[in-house]
């Protein structure tokens, strides 16, 4: 499914959460810069970083690949051999998946 609508930008998301809380649109700017800063390391720390309310951000490992052929679509394709990696996942809380 295609998104629907222009999706919110740093500045709008700033401008959105500034008025609630009577702060000045560049101190909830700064807010969110250090939110990425903080979610950055602990994920790379820790391996999990929650927003309470919005989401789960994990890390997992995806295994290595061996080198070979592999059947694709009926046809039998040669693959190359690639390492494992650590991906970065975000899962929504319960609230946000029943509202979509």
């Amino acid at each position: 499914k295609a998104m629907k609508g222009a999706v919110m930008t740093k500045g709008a998301l700033a401008d959105a959460l500034a008025g609630p809380a009577e702060l000045k649109k560049t101190q909830v700017s700064k807010i969110l810069d250090s939110l990425a800063g903080i979610a950055a390391e602990q994920v790379k720390k820790a391996g999990k970083f929650v927003v309470p309310g919005v989401c789960m951000v994990k890390t997992r490992v995806k295994p290595a690949t061996k080198a070979g052929k592999r059947e694709m679509f009926g046809k039998v394709v040669v693959v190359k051999a690639k390492p494992a990696k650590t991906v970065v996942k975000a899962f929504p809380v319960a609230a946000i998946k029943q509202a979509v």
